[in-house]
């Protein structure tokens, strides 16, 4: 179920359109009404509605000034007038759809379908975005190990700045300004880090996307990090590096 609330200054029309979605929208979940713009105000902030029915003419706050108020809002907005000349201006301010008084029931229906449809699709992509930005999260925290004359080391990924090909070894260089040359090529260490933090900008440089600070205008251009390493972009490289850095 969607939770709703319904904003109208006559109470005759809250009490026909609550008795139309219960009787026509089961999956809506009404959890409070408002007679006017300023109560109408407190209650959205406080109660978070999915959804809003919202009467156009109000004696003390129009439809408009109140969504104003509101901005940005997060729930979606059905505009419920006797009159058909705010249609344009409804759009203009996101509303989800416009209905006339008195309100058509299969008007009514998609309306809400239509609301729904829009709040679960928000819904997932919430979700998807809260799991990027875990996996994002676990991987900066994440550790890496790199082999040493003396066995393994395990550093913080995020702590690395860059790696930079030394035949078949590699140079980590990290923010403390330490540097640790490892046995293995640049390729091997690619596949080991997280592809959504490491960008590959050159045959022989892998660099740490959260620790570029600038990026420095060229054939292929430059990348200075953020130890104060001028990274050289390869040209092949320059429109994968750029499309990230966006």
């Amino acid at each position: 179920m969607i939770t709703c609330v319904i904003v109208d200054d006559e109470q005759q029309n809250i009490s026909i359109l609550k008795k139309l979605l219960a009787r026509y929208c089961p999956e809506v979940n009404l959890i409070g009404e408002a007679v006017s713009s300023g109560t109408a105000l407190k209650l959205i902030r406080k109660q978070q509605p999915q959804l809003v029915f919202l009467d156009v003419e109000m004696p003390d706050m129009d439809a408009f000034e109140l969504l104003s108020q509101l901005t940005p809002f997060h729930f979606e907005c059905i505009l419920v007038t006797a009159y058909d000349r705010y249609a344009v201006k409804a759009f203009a301010y996101n509303a989800l759809h416009y209905l006339l008084k008195p309100v058509d029931i299969d008007e009514l229906r998609l309306a809400v379908q239509k609301a729904v449809a829009r709040i679960m699709e928000k819904d997932v992509s919430r979700r998807i975005d809260d799991l990027k930005e875990r996996a994002e999260s676990n991987q900066m925290t994440a550790k890496i190990a790199l082999p040493t004359s003396n066995g393994l080391v395990f550093y913080a990924i995020n702590d690395i700045v860059c790696c930079g090909a030394r035949n078949t070894y590699t140079l980590f260089e990290f923010v403390s300004d330490k540097e640790l040359l490892v046995s293995g090529t640049l390729k091997e260490f690619e596949e080991k880090l997280p592809a959504g933090i490491f960008c590959r900008v050159h045959n022989s440089y892998l660099i740490n996307m959260n620790h570029v600070t600038r990026y420095i205008k060229g054939k292929g251009g430059q990348v200075k990090m953020i130890n104060g390493k001028i990274v050289d972009v390869s040209l092949r490289k320059r429109d994968e590096f750029l499309s990230r850095l966006r």
